[in-house]
């Protein structure tokens, strides 16, 4: 997973970018993330318990998308998703899900998130 943070000079506004089929999730750090550092440290301190056995799983729901952690991965995921009706398509057909959810492994997830850490403790 490789992503690219970036900050818009003239506006202020913080960006995130990652590689295809995690796309949802530079849309969760740029609108769910972005000048929350009370979530940033939430979701550090829910890692711990995940990886000391405090809790075995958690959901984090935001305004548009949401994510599930456990001990192995997070699914971060468009609200959308968890409300839609199944939607039956022909057998040559499937629908694209790689802009509305994305899986990755805890610790890249928690990099991720100190790599996010460090870009907006940087000065502008």
């Amino acid at each position: 997973m490789e992503y690219e943070f970036r900050r818009n000079n003239l506006t202020g506004t913080l960006m995130a970018n990652f590689s295809m089929d995690h796309e949802i999730m530079g849309l969760w750090f740029s609108d769910e993330l972005e000048g929350n550092r009370e979530l940033l440290q939430q979701l550090l301190g829910i890692i711990a318990s995940l990886r000391n056995g405090a809790v075995t799983s958690q959901r984090i729901v935001g305004s548009a998308i949401s994510i599930d952690l456990d001990n192995e991965q997070v699914r971060v995921f468009a609200n959308v998703l968890e409300t839609q009706e199944s939607i039956e398509l022909d057998e040559s057909m499937s629908l694209y899900e790689g802009e509305s959810e994305a899986f990755c492994g805890l610790e890249d997830f928690e990099s991720a998130l100190l790599s996010w850490q460090e870009f907006i403790d940087e000065p502008s």
